[in-house]
């Protein structure tokens, strides 16, 4: 193949094809627990969290809901991946090993947000969120009916194989992907002037982008390191299902997504999607959540 102009015009044209091809195949799980927020600046302000204002009966004047700043704020971080091919290969014609390379770049772009939100919960039980303890903790404090401060607890603890209940059913989920430059350009640099090219004789393709992970309302979710049976799937339905607001007020929350890692994935089944138990009475809990098999959390 002659090196020209248009060649290489022609090749970038190829790769991009199967870089946009990989962006469209991948089946990415993160937007059932993070929201999607669309960054503007290098920092990001979330000093609105920790409240859920309430409706009240209007008597006098109206009460203005203050939104307490807690400081939370997310730093957005550069990422990159690069992709070089060799000059040999454009002469020789065989530039159809890359295909594949460059589709399969565009599969790892689309699940990167996946790597770190899963990887965020994971590591909620020693990572803090916005009202500065552990997402999963047992003393988040919370105002109670008199305006007294009460430990509320979002997990029970144990040191087994980590699962999660959340309520994905709110416009704000229980975590944050917050994106300022998406994975969705392909750049490159092939000019002959350019040094990697008459230095290396290599062609590089490459992509970047800026995101950033965080916590949203630890309310929405439970975490558990226990054994996934009965008792704990039960105890964690009925500690999310009683967290309330500031000030007494229920939160209603609805844990209809069990999210566990392959290896929980029967246990998680037997829970909720049986309808009879093993001797052959009713399970109370059956169809009471969804189950989420997570690879991200193996």
């Amino acid at each position: 193949m002659l090196i020209t102009r248009q060649s290489l015009q022609s090749a970038y044209v190829g790769f991009n094809a199967a870089f946009q091809a990989g962006l469209g195949m991948a089946t990415s799980q993160w937007s059932r627990i993070a929201t999607l927020i669309t960054s503007t600046t290098k920092t990001q302000e979330y000093g609105w969290l920790g409240q859920f204002p309430g409706m009240r009966e209007w008597i006098g004047d109206r009460v203005v809901n203050g939104l307490a700043s807690h400081g939370y704020t997310l730093t957005n971080k550069s990422y990159e991946t690069t992709i070089g091919v060799d000059r040999d290969d454009f002469e020789d014609d065989n530039l159809g090993i890359y295909g594949p390379m460059f589709q399969q770049l565009g599969q790892n772009a689309a699940l990167f947000p996946d790597q770190l939100v899963w990887g965020l919960l994971k590591n909620g039980f020693g990572t803090k969120c916005y009202d500065g303890q552990y997402f999963f903790d047992t003393d988040h404090p919370v105002l109670d009916a008199k305006g007294n401060v009460n430990s509320v607890a979002n997990t029970d603890g144990g040191n087994g194989t980590a699962w999660f209940l959340i309520d994905d059913t709110r416009a704000l989920k229980p975590l944050i992907y917050q994106s300022r430059k998406p994975f969705t350009n392909l750049i490159r640099k092939d000019q002959e002037s350019d040094d990697n090219v008459f230095f290396k004789k290599e062609y590089v393709y490459g992509l970047d982008g800026r995101c950033q992970v965080g916590f949203g309302f630890w309310q929405q979710a439970w975490g558990s390191k226990q054994t996934l049976d009965v008792t704990s799937y039960e105890a964690a339905r009925v500690g999310l299902g009683s967290l309330k607001a500031d000030y007494g007020n229920p939160l209603a929350i609805n844990p209809r997504l069990l999210i566990v890692p392959p290896s929980l994935e029967g246990a998680a089944r037997k829970i909720v999607g049986n309808q009879l138990t093993d001797n052959g009475g009713t399970n109370q809990w059956y169809g009471t959540a969804e189950v989420l098999v997570s690879p991200w959390l193996s």
